[in-house]
């Protein structure tokens, strides 16, 4: 039912990570023709969203701009408070007054913190963040609560759990990891690879957001702020990842052991029981299965972007 669909796009493309990569993307897209419009800019920046808002008139808004990366809250705080906050409220005020049906956004597993109790459960307390970007998020679920309840918006937050895939984002493991196998870099293995993350493929949490998305599942009297962890429910160990990289490359990487770092935590683990109950989502892609395609992807976009 997504086959008529038009889609209306704002990115700032800042220069966090190599725009080449994000303009390499844009090129995908344009296989829609003018199904999808692109604009550049940012949803900071008030009247800009009012702006598409008025013109476009969108049913449904799935907020999935965000500045993202634990490290990097760190040492550019101010950064994350503009486009996750401002950004956010931008949305949520022209969602308020221009009778959008659905608001869809990303929130993270960041929210979590240091939790000890695994699996992640959308009922767990939320409230010990350890990076400004998991407060920001947090923020953002509080937000959209608030919104529902006044103004009697339907919203879903999805708790992410470490995407990867096909046109990832660079900073993250698969990709750097991927970029220093293939050169004979080090890689750096953060707390000793003593790590597990629920790495999940992106056609996972694609089929889980487009389910999600259809507003037929809220055509209720009684508008929702819902939440839901989206993750493939099975952590990896960092040791065991690198190893089935290594494998689909076909070349051993050189690792450097490192401390903890601020701001991350020791293990992500989702508990998507509440998704498949409401939704019918079901992860399927296995970690081989992922890597394989994702490692596929690199030789023949990544490698030809001159990355290495």
């Amino acid at each position: 039912e997504f086959d008529s669909v038009k889609v209306i796009g704002i990115d700032s493309i800042t220069e966090y990570y190599d725009v080449g990569l994000k303009y390499e993307r844009l090129q995908e897209l344009s296989a829609y023709g003018d199904r999808f419009v692109f604009i550049k800019d940012s949803i900071a920046k008030k009247e800009i969203v009012e702006s598409i808002f008025t013109n476009y008139h969108p049913q449904v808004v799935v907020n999935l701009a965000a500045q993202a990366g634990v490290r990097y809250s760190i040492d550019n705080p101010y950064a994350y408070i503009e486009s996750n906050i401002v950004g956010f409220l931008n949305l949520l005020e022209c969602v308020r007054h221009h009778s959008v049906k659905h608001f869809v956004y990303a929130s993270s597993s960041s929210v979590y913190g240091g939790n000890a109790k695994t699996p992640f459960s959308e009922q767990d307390r939320v409230d010990n963040p350890v990076s400004l970007y998991a407060a920001t998020k947090k923020s953002n679920e509080l937000m959209a609560n608030v919104y529902t309840r006044l103004y009697g918006i339907p919203s879903t937050g999805l708790r992410f759990f470490t995407v990867y895939g096909p046109w990832g984002r660079p900073d993250m493991a698969p990709m750097l990891f991927s970029k220093a196998i293939l050169s004979g870099a080090p890689i750096k293995v953060f707390n000793h690879g003593n790590l597990l993350r629920d790495f999940t493929y992106i056609d996972d949490i694609i089929e889980g957001v487009l389910r999600v998305i259809d507003k037929r599942a809220y055509d209720k009297e009684q508008p929702e702020a819902r939440i839901y962890n989206i993750g493939a429910g099975h952590p990896v160990r960092l040791m065991d990842f690198i190893s089935t990289l290594e494998e689909a490359f076909g070349k051993k990487a050189v690792l450097t052991m490192m401390p903890m770092q601020p701001g991350d935590v020791y293990m992500t683990y989702a508990d998507t029981s509440l998704l498949e109950h409401d939704f019918g989502y079901k992860p399927i892609v296995s970690l081989q299965t992922g890597i394989l395609k994702f490692v596929d992807w690199y030789k023949a976009v990544m490698l030809n972007l001159n990355s290495l």
